[in-house]
């Protein structure tokens, strides 16, 4: 939940629920995923063909899963574990105390997601935002002034100022109909009405949006820098102020900011699980083949090289040198890999797709960790009533302080830092021992008379995204003008127009969908490869229930002119 949400719908109305439904490509993956037909069949003869899957993250697990239970034989390279950026650190001993170093929230609305969540019977629970019961209370920290609240009514007038004029923001650029086309999946609507935005936004900032909008032009600097620090999640909007207003919009259109779940014991269970989940009872497999079984448990080293030879096969190098020939590969690494980690044959993609994947812009993500003997922030002063400290938003060092804790008398860990960007490089040359002083040094700055130190047991922990050569930042954050670089990225897996040489590789993962930084746009994008994987072996989705790219004529994303 956002401290400024944007505006929603009745929800008595009987309409159905927001889901990340488009709005660029609005085709409903998790009506598919779910129906009783099945994804699609292949022919026999291609039953057991080998697929590489560059890399074990959220998309290339579901669509290693799919593929398996397709009848293709997915072979799966991963350079650290799988997981990918659903990095879930376990703290020594037995309490089950765990640090999110990668996603840690997941609204409901990515409902694809959840179809998996759910297959594997994980259980989850409201994650603990700024002004959400799960959090208890909220501290928001700005210009060396310290707001205690419970909800949003507790802030000065000054916030409700603010948070109306990001709603009636929203409301000129048209957030209602487009939000009711989404949950009333009016593909017709929705598509007429964003591509028209596409158009007008795609050249302009989130900032620009702000200060250009006549909600914003009564309110002063002052306003936009409260805006920034507190209106979402983490750090605030000013971490995502340089980047193109589509960005934001898909965001707070799809609820990806509202009704935020955590995964109870750690969200790696989700890819990890999806390893060993035995392919689907229509597979040609036999019952109970698993991507484990069918790897003898282990997955294959990281890629160094891909490379296509005359006859349509390719050749895929690992680490050490071992080279292995399969008859598809998808690639579901950060893209810059395939420039800087991956000697990928250039022949591979076109000029134009090459551009893109070079340009695209990753953000930079750090987070710091502590595990603590218990949960103090349980208890209340006794001369304020407050909690002795709560989910905490600061223009200081730290951005977002979270909190964790499976209830009193029981250890628990505090994420003492959430920052990107800027403030996420000022942390990047320290040691984890520096960050964490850094990060308690902000924070006592905020609670003067807690001693948070005295609580610290165990080894703490750390990461900066942008400093792990495997993926050289967090996520996708795209600047104005990039709009076009994501339509070649999305639209790759349609590959029937493509020269025989571009085909069969295939691409997908969060940066190359339009919802980057949520695990919903991983997963559709690696059912999107599905698709074309299947059909570049001639196979095909049942009548009954047709998939991305059957419908992608009537739905594709709107393509600008280069």
């Amino acid at each position: 939940m956002t401290i400024f949400p944007a505006p929603t719908e009745d929800e008595t109305t009987g309409e159905r629920p927001v889901t990340i439904f488009g709005p660029d490509f609005p085709f409903g993956f998790d009506d598919w995923i779910a129906h009783p037909d099945g994804l699609g069949s292949i022919p026999e003869e291609a039953h057991g063909k080998e697929v590489a899957i560059i890399g074990a993250g959220l998309s290339g697990m579901v669509a290693a899963y799919e593929l398996m239970s397709l009848g293709l034989r997915p072979v799966v390279y991963e350079a650290t574990q799988i997981g990918g950026r659903l990095r879930t650190h376990r703290f020594p001993g037995d309490a089950g105390v765990t640090a999110e170093l990668g996603g840690m929230r997941f609204p409901i609305s990515g409902t694809s997601f959840f179809h998996y969540v759910d297959r594997l019977g994980l259980t989850h629970r409201p994650f603990p935002n700024p002004l959400t019961e799960a959090a208890r209370s909220t501290v928001i920290d700005i210009g060396g002034e310290t707001h205690y609240a419970r909800t949003a009514e507790d802030l000065p007038e000054s916030f409700t100022a603010i948070s109306d004029a990001w709603a009636q923001a929203l409301v000129e650029i048209g957030f209602p109909e487009l939000q009711t086309a989404i949950r009333n999946r009016d593909t017709a609507e929705l598509k007429r009405r964003w591509d028209a935005i596409v158009a007008e936004w795609d050249d302009r900032t989130f900032y620009d949006f702000i200060a250009s909008s006549t909600a914003f032009k009564n309110l002063k600097f002052r306003d936009r820098e409260v805006f920034g620090v507190v209106g979402f999640g983490t750090g605030g909007w000013d971490s995502d102020f340089p980047n193109s207003m589509l960005e934001i919009l898909r965001v707070v259109l799809t609820n990806c900011d509202e009704d935020q779940r955590l995964v109870d014991g750690g969200v790696d269970q989700l890819p990890k699980g999806l390893w060993t989940l035995p392919a689907r009872s229509t597979s040609p497999w036999p019952e109970g083949t698993t991507l484990a079984s069918l790897h003898g448990g282990s997955t294959l080293p990281a890629v160094s090289a891909v490379k296509k030879d005359p006859a349509g096969r390719f050749t895929v190098t690992d680490r050490w040198g071992v080279a292995r020939t399969h008859d598809a590969v998808l690639a579901t690494c950060h893209s810059w890999l395939l420039t800087t980690e991956i000697d990928c044959d250039e022949s591979l993609f076109s000029q134009d797709l090459w551009m893109a994947l070079d340009r695209t812009r990753y953000m930079q993500s750090s987070k710091t960790f502590v595990m603590v003997d218990e949960p103090f922030w349980l208890e209340q002063d006794p001369q304020t009533g407050r909690d002795r400290m709560s989910m905490t938003l600061t223009d200081r060092l730290t951005r977002g302080t979270y909190l964790f804790d499976d209830g009193p008398g029981k250890p628990a860990a505090i994420c003492l830092s959430y920052s990107w960007m800027s403030d996420s490089l000022k942390m990047l040359p320290h040691s984890v021992d520096r960050r964490v002083e850094l990060a308690l040094a902000a924070l006592e700055k905020i609670y003067p008379d807690l001693d948070i130190r005295s609580h610290i047991v165990g080894e703490p922990v750390t990461v900066s995204w942008e400093d792990d050569p495997y993926f050289l930042g967090a996520f996708k954050g795209a600047l104005p003008g990039h709009y076009r670089y994501n339509h070649r990225m999305y639209t790759h897996f349609m590959q029937q127009d493509l020269p025989e040489a571009e085909r069969g590789i295939f691409l997908a993962g969060d940066d190359v969908s339009f919802t980057p930084a949520w695990a919903e746009g991983a997963v559709q994008t690696g059912l999107n490869a599905v698709w074309g994987v299947m059909t570049h072996f001639g196979g095909a989705c049942h009548e009954t229930n047709p998939g991305p790219g059957d419908v992608f004529a009537d739905l594709a994303p709107v393509k600008l002119e280069d």
